[in-house]
């Protein structure tokens, strides 16, 4: 009795925890797109997760709620790629009508349901549906990983990051793929693991978020204090000297940590000295220098080729390279190469 109890207590909490949580995502402002997909899969697990809490404790709950519960679950790999894409795309060039596509989806879904309600197709919600929608949802997960993959390698892409960390996203994703496995492993353990795993990994979250918030906190008196200005300047003539001398920018796995201890100074010092005293993120200052280094490749008599400048100038990826280069100088490497050649001939 007392087991049973406990497996109701921490699965019911959860469910009603993130129900609470979503909510929050939901209104809290200022409120990004990542953040309002972020409250919708939230959501989405919190309905999925309560319908299994209802289902394994009563199983005569009226076949509504096990139809809204499926209807959740099919919306939770969708939300996770539309909550990726969100963030890797913080200016909104390609997902401005994400949404649309969200709520369609929920419109059919929704239209489905009332078409062929759960009462009258039990065969039908129970078998094909359930396995359509179990195997939908790993698809999404691996897109979505696919997405998260890409849109890292494109580093100077999402600096800002829509608001939320690499990290966090990663997090997300992970979590997710973890209630799936769950779910789909069901029939070897039990029904109620999979609300216990998203009741597990939201306390997980909350947990370390509450740490790395104190972090913060912790840091922030430190942070708030100016660098004064003949350390500043000093500070970043070495900086600007080990760069020139030892070009370290043409290392594509470069990271403010270990530039930092070049410097012989904290990640977060570093981090202000650029922000504060040369008014550039560290990844846009990187981005500059390796622009630099490529238009002085692409300038030369000799042709190399646009991969070979890349590598040279430390870019990861091709992609990388021409996004980089054009949100610098306003062109592509190989036009600019041509403006170059032209105004060379002409002299």
């Amino acid at each position: 009795m007392l087991k049973s109890h406990l497996l109701f207590f921490f699965a019911g909490l959860g469910a009603f925890n993130g129900l609470a949580l979503s909510l929050y995502l939901l209104w809290r402002q200022p409120a990004t797109p990542a953040q309002r997909w972020l409250a919708a899969l939230v959501l989405m697990l919190s309905i999925r997760t309560g319908k299994s809490v209802l289902f394994y404790f009563w199983p005569e709950v009226s076949k509504l709620v096990l139809q809204v519960g499926l209807t959740a679950c099919l919306l939770i790999g969708p939300c996770l790629i539309g909550f990726v894409r969100a963030w890797a795309d913080p200016q909104r060039r390609h997902t401005r009508k994400d949404p649309l596509f969200g709520w369609g989806l929920l419109a059919l879904a929704t239209g489905f349901g009332v078409a062929f309600p759960y009462a009258d197709h039990v065969g039908l919600w129970a078998g094909a549906v359930w396995r359509w929608i179990q195997f939908g949802w790993l698809a999404c997960l691996l897109v979505a990983g696919g997405l998260f993959v890409r849109a890292t390698r494109q580093q100077d892409s999402h600096d800002a990051g829509d608001g939320l960390a690499r990290g966090h996203v990663a997090a997300v994703v992970a979590g997710v793929a973890v209630i799936w496995l769950a779910y789909f492993t069901a029939g070897l353990t039990s029904y109620i693991v999979g609300a216990l795993s998203f009741s597990l990994v939201l306390y997980l979250s909350a947990i370390v978020a509450l740490a790395q918030r104190r972090k913060r906190r912790a840091a922030a008196p430190y942070q708030d204090r100016k660098i004064a200005p003949g350390e500043a300047e000093a500070a970043l003539q070495s900086l600007h000297t080990l760069m020139a001398q030892e070009h370290l920018y043409k290392d594509a796995s470069l990271t403010l940590a270990r530039l930092a201890r070049r410097l012989n100074m904290t990640p977060a010092r570093l981090s202000q000295l650029l922000n504060d005293n040369h008014k550039t993120a560290f990844r846009q200052y990187l981005v500059q220098l390796r622009v630099e280094a490529a238009k002085g490749l692409l300038s030369t008599p000799d042709l190399v080729s646009m991969e070979q400048v890349a590598e040279a100038s430390g870019f990861l990826s091709m992609s990388t390279f021409y996004t980089s280069f054009k949100k610098v100088e306003g062109t592509t490497p190989a036009a600019w190469r041509q403006m170059q050649l032209r105004s060379n001939a002409d002299s």
